[in-house]
């Protein structure tokens, strides 16, 4: 059947984009969590940041664990 060949290269097309995000997302979430432990006073606005950025990066960890993506396989 050729109709199915077109699945795999999709599916692997957005693993690679799920994996570049996984990675973006847990860069900015620790530079953002080492800022906040770096501030003199930080306020809640900007721990609210980290917050959502942690959120994220959790987020995406749980869809990379459902789609059985191994970040190995992609780089």
């Amino acid at each position: 059947m050729v109709f199915f060949r077109k699945k795999g290269k999709l599916r692997d097309e957005f693993d690679e984009k799920l994996v570049n995000r996984l990675l973006s997302s847990k860069e900015n979430w620790m530079l953002q969590e080492d800022i906040l432990h770096k501030c003199f006073e930080p306020n809640d606005e900007f721990g609210m940041h980290v917050k959502l950025a942690r959120a994220k990066y959790y987020f995406l960890l749980k869809e990379a664990k459902f789609r059985k993506v191994l970040i190995s396989k992609i780089k």
